[in-house]
């Protein structure tokens, strides 16, 4: 191999390999969970499939937003996050990318996002995303994540923002159905991160962020989770009655998915170890996900 063909090597493995850490730190499982909340409004609102340009530049621009958000997450916790098993290992902490760097792709993405939604959906849609993307990096990470252990509970609110860009993306407003599905996440989120800090709770106290199970202990975060679940199934019928936003295929689906949502956090109340709370962390995936596509399919059906 020539020298020069070496070169062209390295700089291609270079440029792939920054990309792939790029991508890594927007934190893309983030990205699709949030994606799909966002497309199950833009369904809703259109009761089916909204105008394919529309759908795929709101999606588009709620990527880069995401992934603005998730970088710039990263950027602010790059100290934390080297001291945590669970983070060490992401670009910043190992310095294979530079903060620098990270700063530059973080307001980049954040710029493209706001454009976009700006110029080819409309106005609300991109105030909406760059004021949900606000308050996850100030109000979230940068306030409440090393202050208090509600850090999670107040701090919800960020991520329940997509369903409402995706509802005013088709209809220029925000509707009761797309405000149901943030209500939804708001509560969904206590019980899926508190289930996540009890399995790393060591990680969070080595790196002195006030989880609720480092702080109040592992019994009251228990019982927390059971009573976030329960006010969050209580909440999910409310939408069938008496608020009547939703019809009889929603409501089985969130009486089924909600039972086995109780079951697990009851399961994780009154038993010891691990293994519990990962169960619910990984259900709670699920559930946001077949409620989502239960929504989509009684809002399009009845």
């Amino acid at each position: 191999m020539t020298s020069f063909a070496k070169s062209l090597s390295a700089r291609v493995d270079g440029f792939t390999a920054t990309m792939s850490d790029l991508y890594e730190l927007s934190k893309p499982r983030i990205i699709s969970l949030l994606l799909i909340t966002t497309a199950a409004a833009m369904v809703m609102a259109a009761r089916g499939i909204p105008r394919l340009s529309i759908f795929a530049l709101t999606l588009i621009g709620g990527a880069l937003a995401s992934a603005s958000a998730g970088a710039f997450n990263c950027i602010v916790d790059s100290d934390i996050d080297g001291l945590m098993r669970r983070t060490c290992a992401r670009p910043l902490p190992t310095g294979r990318l530079s903060l620098r760097v990270a700063a530059v792709y973080a307001v980049t993405t954040g710029a493209l996002s706001f454009g976009l939604l700006y110029a080819f959906v409309n106005p609300l849609s991109a105030w909406l995303s760059l004021g949900g993307n606000l308050y996850y990096v100030v109000v979230y990470t940068l306030l409440l994540k090393r202050m208090t252990p509600l850090n999670i509970v107040i701090g919800g609110a960020a991520g329940a923002i997509p369903p409402l860009v995706g509802w005013a993306a088709v209809t220029g407003t925000i509707g009761g159905p797309a405000l149901a599905l943030f209500a939804l996440i708001f509560l969904w989120t206590p019980p899926h991160f508190w289930s996540l800090a009890l399995m790393t709770e060591t990680d969070y106290d080595r790196a002195r962020i006030p989880m609720l199970p480092n702080v109040s202990g592992v019994s009251r975060t228990k019982k927390e989770i059971v009573a976030y679940t329960f006010v969050l199934v209580a909440v999910s019928l409310a939408f069938v009655f008496p608020l009547h936003l939703f019809g009889w295929i929603y409501g089985a689906a969130a009486l089924a998915l909600g039972a086995i949502f109780t079951i697990d956090a009851l399961r994780v109340y009154s038993a010891d170890g691990r293994t519990a709370p990962r169960r619910l962390f990984t259900f709670s995936l699920l559930y946001l996900a077949l409620v989502c596509a239960a929504m989509v399919v009684d809002r399009i059906l009845i």
